[in-house]
């Protein structure tokens, strides 16, 4: 496997060359990278099989490279920060690790990746394990770096779905990657709290702040708390008698 490291911090960079290494001597550090104008530079004229990504860099944060350059690779994005998972996710990101991480942390993401890999030539429905009939979830397992954790689904403001991801947004504004589908998770969740609004949102009726009728009879929702990027929650004109009735359960 051959992996691009972009990474401004020599003995970080050094430390990750080596635990790559001595997991698997066939892996092949293409080249080393500190800042965002090198990636650019690199990655216009190269291909990685994988890319190991700093997030703070000395010439500003790497999701400044995708903006630049189109970057095909799956991307194992590293930070000493926690704040910046829902954009790693966005951005070719495959698996976020905390710093300081160590060698099972590196094992756990390329085991991760090789999994990913497998899993794209399985069909639909051998990858969504399903429930007993009539059994609705009332937690789920997350996991942020090493912590892993269960949330309550009275907890969960809504559930939302950005290509091929499916983020749980908390009520107080923590972020979490799901291994669900939005399509699968739905009958799954009680009915009474909660209502997929379009192909992207299952909102919890506690979540809505505000609510605004538009045109061709949908309604434009503004949950709290906001999703982000500005990103606007639209109930469709086909979900929206359902989730008027919806209301008024």
């Amino acid at each position: 496997m051959r992996v691009l490291i972009i990474e401004d911090e020599e003995l970080a960079a050094d430390t990750l060359q080596k635990t790559l290494m001595h997991i698997n001597p066939n892996i092949q550090v293409l080249a080393i990278l500190g800042t965002i104008e090198a990636a650019v530079a690199w990655l216009k004229k190269n291909t990685a099989d994988l890319l190991f990504m700093d997030i703070h860099l000395g010439d500003g944060e790497s999701f400044q490279i995708f903006q630049q350059v189109t970057v095909n690779s799956p991307v194992i994005f590293t930070t000493a920060y926690d704040q910046y998972t829902l954009k790693a996710f966005k951005n070719q990101g495959i698996d976020y690790l905390l710093k300081p991480f160590d060698e099972d942390d590196v094992r756990v993401a390329l085991a991760k990746l090789n999994t990913i890999r497998n899993a794209s030539e399985l069909t639909l429905p051998q990858m969504q394990p399903e429930l007993p009939t009539g059994k609705l979830r009332n937690r789920f397992m997350v996991k942020m770096g090493k912590l892993i954790k269960t949330v309550q689904s009275e907890d969960v403001a809504y559930f939302m779905a950005d290509d091929k991801y499916l983020f749980l947004v908390t009520k107080d504004q923590q972020n979490y990657i799901i291994e669900e589908t939005i399509s699968s998770l739905e009958p799954q969740l009680d009915s009474a709290d909660f209502f997929r609004v379009n192909r992207k949102f299952i909102i919890n009726i506690d979540a809505i702040k505000e609510m605004y009728k538009l045109s061709r009879n949908r309604v434009r929702i503004v949950l709290n708390p906001a999703p982000a990027d500005g990103i606007e929650v639209i109930v469709s004109e086909e979900r929206a008698e359902a989730f008027k009735n919806w209301l008024d359960l």
